[in-house]
């Protein structure tokens, strides 16, 4: 099996229910991999990492799509996210990126605690009024996807009643960061993009006559004050982003998270016991069971090679971040579940200039989560076959049902 067999597998039904006995494969043939003309894929932690924070790449952007692909500008979904800051350059991206890190800052997300706490507390105690008869309780529905969205909304000022609505959206969407045969394929992730783009359409036409302290004010005031700092399809897609990426990466975290410590009973035990720290689960969970398995990037500069591996100026390296983050040239026992690690560190939230800039939050909301949880319901258990979706890229669970008592 080479890399181009390997990737083919890997986007494969069986490759992305399991991805992991391919990235052992890959493992053992080197640390970055040719897998078809003008493609190589990294799987080494060292290399993966080192091509995240080189600025010789970049990602596929709005221009270079619409070079590649004639029918990118037909659909909504792709030229959304392409003007969001997740696909794009320098300049660009550092301008945008430095406005919304300007008001998306490590403070204000430090602050949350108490809030997250409250919202915790309250979710648990829905849960309990739902499966108090011992019927049981989706943990994705009920708390996975409640918990972040409630969080992200909150932030960006986007009312109480209009929150639950999102979860189908997203997954939508997203669905045009996959790897995608078909552009069929890309209707639902359209009529999604354009239902959140017209949504944040009429919230930022409202917040710009009343504003208030949140973070679609603050960008709304931004981009009022100077286009040139931030347009109006940037306004819209970075919200749309924050809103998405605010919720979807968190809610497959406390999904794999919790799947985890039911096939290892001994971590929730140390949990409990205070044995392994919040902070620590959720380490091991992004590095274990990464909620985001891949990312690409684009060599913008020629002469390039990664672990002796050419790279010419256009050609796509695909950064698969589950396989680093089993790297056994970096981690000892790689395949092993171990929160006590004190030496993770999981590239799951990217790394350079495209680091996601939700991570702290996601982390905070983890490290709350995860201890109320088990504390809430010493007895919970898996109640039913969960349902993995059917993502490579977004790797979480669509249904996880639990048994309180």
């Amino acid at each position: 099996m080479d890399g181009e067999e390997i990737i083919g597998r890997l986007v494969g039904t069986q490759g992305r229910a399991d991805p992991y006995p391919l990235y052992r494969r890959a493992h053992e043939l080197g640390a970055v991999l040719p897998c078809g003309a003008g493609q190589a894929m990294a799987v080494g932690h060292g290399a993966a990492n080192r091509i995240l924070r080189d600025p010789a790449f970049g990602v596929a952007d709005h221009d270079m799509q619409a070079e590649w692909d004639p029918d990118f500008t037909r659909h909504s979904s792709t030229v959304l996210l392409s003007r969001s800051v997740l696909e794009s350059n320098a300049p660009h991206h550092a301008r945008v990126r430095s406005l919304i890190a300007s008001v998306f800052t490590a403070r204000r997300v430090a602050a949350l605690e108490p809030a997250v706490q409250a919202a915790v507390g309250e979710l648990l105690d829905e849960m309990a009024d739902r499966g108090a008869d011992g019927t049981p309780v989706d943990f994705m529905d009920a708390f996975a996807f409640r918990l972040p969205v409630g969080v992200i909304c909150e932030l960006l000022g986007v009312p109480a009643a209009d929150r639950y609505r999102f979860r189908g959206l997203a997954s939508d969407l997203t669905s045009a960061l996959e790897f995608i045969a078909d552009p069929a394929e890309l209707t639902a992730a359209d009529l999604a993009a354009d239902e959140l783009a017209g949504y944040f359409t009429e919230l930022a036409a409202e917040r710009r006559a009343r504003p208030k302290d949140d973070l679609v004010s603050a960008l709304v005031e931004v981009a009022a004050a100077d286009r040139t700092r931030l347009s109006g399809q940037e306004l819209l897609a970075n919200l749309v982003l924050l809103l998405v990426a605010g919720f979807e990466t968190t809610t497959n975290l406390l999904g794999n998270g919790l799947a985890l410590l039911f096939d290892h009973p001994a971590a929730a035990d140390g949990l409990r016991a205070g044995t392994v720290t919040p902070a620590g689960l959720t380490e091991e969970v992004l590095r274990f069971d990464s909620p985001v398995q891949l990312t690409s990037r684009i060599a913008l500069a020629p002469g390039l090679a990664v672990e002796g591996v050419e790279t010419p100026a256009g050609s796509v390296v695909f950064v698969l971040l589950g396989a680093a983050n089993r790297d056994p040239a970096r981690y000892r026992c790689p395949e092993v579940f171990d929160p006590t690690r004190t030496d993770s560190q999981p590239l799951s939230f990217g790394g350079g200039p495209h680091y996601c800039l939700g991570a702290q939050l996601a982390k905070l909301e983890s490290a709350v989560a995860m201890p109320a949880l088990l504390g809430r319901f010493p007895r919970l258990a898996p109640a039913g076959v969960p349902v993995r979706r059917d993502r490579l890229v977004l790797r979480g669970f669509e249904t996880l049902p639990v048994g309180l008592t």
